[in-house]
Formats: structure tokens, sequence, C-alpha cells
């Protein structure tokens, strides 16, 4: 079985906002996980990660949704 490379598909500056979009992929049958979710320090934002292989349905539903 071969394993899907892992792609950052947004950034969110906060835990909420990525929880919203994980939501929102989610519904689609999109799995993510959310990077730097509880340790978001100065600088740093939280990132939205899928499956390279769902990284254009992701980004066009997360683009709906601005």
């Amino acid at each position: 079985m071969q394993v899907d490379e892992r792609v950052v598909v947004a950034e969110y500056n906060t835990s909420v906002e990525a929880e919203m979009a994980k939501s929102i992929l989610a519904c689609a049958g999109i799995e993510a996980t959310i990077d730097n979710q509880y340790t978001i320090l100065p600088g740093t934002r939280a990132r939205l990660i899928v499956a390279a292989s769902d990284y254009r349905q992701a980004l066009t539903l997360l683009r709906l949704r601005d």
C-alpha cells in the first residue's frame, strides 16, 4: 500500500479558523490534520494538512468558503 504524501493546503492565524476549515473538508470526505494547533506562537500559524491527492479539491472547497 502506497502512502500519499501530505501537503499544506492552508494556514490560519488561529486554531479556531483551522478547525472550521477542517470541518468543511470533513463534510466533503477529505481527511485533514492541523499542525501547530496547540502551539501557535508569535510568527507561526496553524497549518491545515491534507493528502496530496486531495489537495486540489480541498483548495477549491476552501476558496468557496472565502
